[in-house]
């Protein structure tokens, strides 16, 4: 009877080992692989970050929560003409920043009356958010919200439960009446002794909007999606890998690295257009986040009409304009491919996407020009759904006796664009050294910007 017991207990000590083996396999950073949501989050590749609200009159980036909501009135709101700008310089998305640490809402909330309801603005009537929600779904553009942990106005922020509360019933608000969500940003900003119940906050998030990213620091890793890249420079300064390490547990968590249009300030501020970036940084920024396999949040804010000022809308038409000059002339054609098994990867189409040979560690991807072209930059993009699987490659180039080195990597990601000193070279290839199975690669595409001209244009005329 006791031989019995035991190999009954054994019986299901093993069946208790087989069930967990999967999950204790699967804890290798080659097989973890993103959901589809996250997927077609990355394709977005490009949003903004809008800051409006009481700061904006006030000359102020950091409200403590006593301003008069009377302050709040904007005479010619259209977030329409925000959105044509953001879209105009690529964006695809945008998150609005519905409530600030002042504690100030962008809706008729029914939580308080220190919201854009207790203000002269279209008699209190008066909805920001769901004037940028269709202004959003009429230009296709995804619409994400922003909603402030920390509230300098609200006094049940002493008391955790009570604020808790509070704070569920607002997110309630907004996830239930504005559409679909494409991204929550969780800021982690202050809390001055409170106690932030997350699992609490993204369970009411959840259950209105199952499919909406959440943005939060690496730190709050097993309540967001998407991680923070750890400054404001809009810049990611390391290899980029998809996959986070937080105590032995691993989570696919892509990258936003946000930044504002102005240097220093998310809110608008009068006389402030010398801080207004120049399209050099913009495309400095852009190479160093969407170039880095991560995605640009850039921050706009529109000014005291409720309007984007006019010098930002050209600079984010001429930032728009400069990227594509500057990426539109894939040197790369179907005559050049060595091998038509690998046209997928050079077709400019990141909807399809090259094989290696099934179950390969290393593989070569090439083209012949034929004639020398001179060259400063590549950009590739790897197929994510499986999981990251390149871990090793260098970038070569045929200098007419043998292939010269001119990128070395290990990360690709998403997307990778490399910049080096001009060369000109007849041949160039992708050699995988190292991939933990076949690659796969969406794109493969080489360009010339060493002598480029950046084009502005002024109410569509070129300067």
């Amino acid at each position: 009877m006791i031989e019995g017991i035991r190999s009954g207990k054994i019986a299901a000590v093993l069946i208790s080992l087989i069930l967990c083996w999967p999950f204790a396999q699967a804890q290798n950073f080659n097989d973890i692989k993103p959901s589809p949501q996250q997927v077609e989050w990355q394709d977005l590749e490009f949003g903004v970050l809008i800051h409006f609200g009481t700061n904006t009159y006030l000359d102020r980036e950091w409200g403590d929560g006593t301003a008069s909501p009377q302050v709040f009135n904007p005479t010619q709101l259209d977030p329409e003409q925000w959105l044509r700008a953001a879209k105009a310089a690529g964006a695809k998305y945008v998150v609005l920043v519905a409530k600030h640490h002042d504690g100030f809402c962008l809706w008729p909330t029914k939580q308080t009356d220190y919201s854009v309801k207790s203000r002269p603005w279209e008699n209190g009537k008066g909805d920001v958010v769901k004037r940028v929600s269709d202004a959003a779904h009429k230009l296709g553009i995804k619409f994400g919200i922003y909603l402030s942990p920390w509230d300098r106005h609200e006094p049940r922020y002493k008391n955790s439960a009570d604020y808790d509360d509070y704070y569920a019933a607002e997110l309630d608000e907004l996830t239930s009446n504005y559409g679909d969500l494409v991204e929550f940003w969780l800021d982690g900003a202050g809390s001055e002794g409170h106690v932030y119940n997350f699992p609490r906050i993204i369970e009411t998030l959840r259950k209105a909007q199952p499919n909406t990213l959440v943005f939060a620091d690496a730190a709050l890793f097993e309540y967001g999606d998407i991680r923070w890249a750890g400054n404001e420079d809009g810049k990611i300064p390391y290899e980029n890998w998809n996959v986070l390490d937080r105590h032995g547990y691993l989570r696919w968590r892509p990258v936003e690295a946000d930044t504002p249009l102005h240097k220093e300030h998310w809110f608008w501020h009068p006389n402030d257009e010398d801080t207004l970036k120049s399209v050099e940084d913009l495309l400095s920024t852009y190479e160093q986040t969407i170039g880095r396999g991560g995605q640009l949040m850039l921050g706009l804010a529109p000014d005291k009409r409720g309007l984007l000022p006019e010098a930002d809308v050209r600079r984010l038409e001429e930032f728009g304009e400069a990227i594509r000059q500057r990426y539109s002339g894939n040197l790369i054609t179907k005559e050049h491919i060595a091998n038509s098994a690998t046209d997928a990867a050079f077709d400019g189409d990141p909807d399809t996407f090259w094989s290696a040979p099934a179950g390969s560690h290393h593989a070569i991807l090439e083209a012949d020009f034929r004639q020398p072209v001179k060259i400063d930059r590549t950009l590739v993009m790897e197929w994510l759904n499986d999981g990251q699987r390149v871990e090793q490659f260098r970038i070569e180039v045929w200098d007419g006796g043998r292939w010269k080195s001119v990128v070395a990597g290990h990360a690709i990601g998403h997307k990778r664009i490399d910049i080096f000193p001009p060369v000109s070279t007849s041949r160039i290839r992708l050699n995988i050294l190292s991939s933990s199975a076949e690659a796969h690669v969406r794109e493969f595409q080489v360009f010339d910007a060493s002598g480029a001209r950046i084009t502005r244009t002024v109410s569509g005329q070129n300067r």
